[in-house]
């Protein structure tokens, strides 16, 4: 006698075998290919030879982000607080909460094309902090009262293979009320050798909606937070160099081709550098590096940085965009061990990447 069920468990099998492959994108449905994207609600997962390589949370804050990020030798690269405690950060490494993984923001951006009419309202705001900032802040209210968001609008591409993860997304700047003051198109590369992850970020800006200011900030750029372990004030032997030759303190506000932090993380010497393309917009960008673990390309920045600088507000008008790029790799050893000045050269004679 056949058994009865056999048609019923070969439909729920097929349905739930239909429905894992649903989730996986881009040549990655039956991990054929050594890189794989997986979209979910939270946003995506970058899978390298079946390992995580990095999730790229869109919806947790009021900007995307990716953490966590691993590198080459399976450590996590960047401070865990605030997405999850971890025993290897000291509480007060717990600072700075908005510093999550590596983010871009900015402390004022806005329409500038508001009218005379002093009660409207300016349309813009501050993507680099969040709500969380200001959690026990006294004037809390005034503070969220600033706050934009960068928000996930669509991927126009997502593709992997055996050499990359490629994602393109478009993404609107929107004010406390809703309102669209810019638009940024991302484009991401994911990329791993036996001795580096890679991560290329470029960003196409564009003043969709008005003309649009971006002020004069030390709190803007593109951003990692780094191990905790791994940042100066830890003194446990970590270090910033950058590509003229400054060290630690002394890079701070620096203009510089690439930068790189390295220190100890789990018992390994690690290192992460950011290189700024030629073609980025006012390369060489300044480094808001600090020393207990903040790391920043931002060539808005100048100013704001010393009153001996000149003024860096940037202005765009309506249909204008300006461009920044920028190649993170996550290495072993300091800047030299892992010939940054040489993987800086290679870099800089690539050619710009039309969407």
């Amino acid at each position: 006698m056949k058994p009865r069920f056999f048609p019923v468990m070969l439909t729920v099998i097929l349905l739930v075998q239909g429905e894992s492959q649903s989730q996986e994108v881009a040549g990655g449905s039956e991990s054929k290919t050594r890189f794989t994207l997986l979209e979910d609600a939270k946003g995506l997962t970058i899978n390298f030879d079946g390992q995580l390589f990095a999730k790229y949370d869109l919806h947790t804050t009021n900007k995307p982000y990716l953490w966590p990020i691993i590198g080459p030798t399976g450590r996590a690269m960047t401070r865990a607080f605030p997405m999850e405690e971890s025993k290897l950060e000291k509480e007060n490494q717990h600072d700075h909460p908005h510093h999550r993984g590596i983010l871009f923001g900015h402390e004022s951006i806005g329409r500038i094309d508001i009218g005379d009419d002093e009660d409207q309202k300016p349309i813009g705001g501050d993507t680099w902090h969040e709500e969380l900032t200001y959690a026990q802040a006294e004037n809390r209210a005034d503070k969220l009262a600033e706050l934009a968001t960068i928000k996930h609008r669509e991927f126009k591409v997502l593709d992997a293979n055996d050499d990359r993860a490629l994602v393109v997304q478009v993404c609107d700047y929107l004010d406390r009320d809703g309102k669209r003051f810019l638009r940024e198109q991302r484009r991401l590369a994911f990329r791993a050798s036996a001795k580096t992850r890679t991560i290329d970020f470029d960003q196409k800006f564009i003043a969709s909606a008005g003309d649009v200011v971006f002020q004069d900030r030390k709190d803007a750029g593109l951003a990692i937070r780094v191990p905790s372990s791994m940042a100066i004030d830890s003194k446990l032997g970590g270090s910033v160099i950058n590509s003229e030759g400054d060290v630690d303190g002394d890079a701070w506000s620096k203009p510089a081709r690439w930068c790189d932090y390295h220190g100890p993380v789990e018992g390994e010497h690690l290192g992460i550098a950011i290189l700024n393309h030629p073609s980025s917009f006012r390369f060489p960008t300044r480094w808001h590096v600090r020393q207990y673990g903040l790391f920043a390309a931002n060539p808005f920045g100048s100013r704001a940085f010393s009153g001996k600088f000149e003024d860096a507000t940037t202005r765009l008008k309506k249909g204008e965009s300006l461009r920044l790029r920028h190649r993170f790799i996550f290495h072993l050893g300091s800047a030299a061990d892992a010939k940054i000045e040489e993987a800086w050269q290679h870099y800089s004679k690539e050619k710009n990447i039309d969407e």
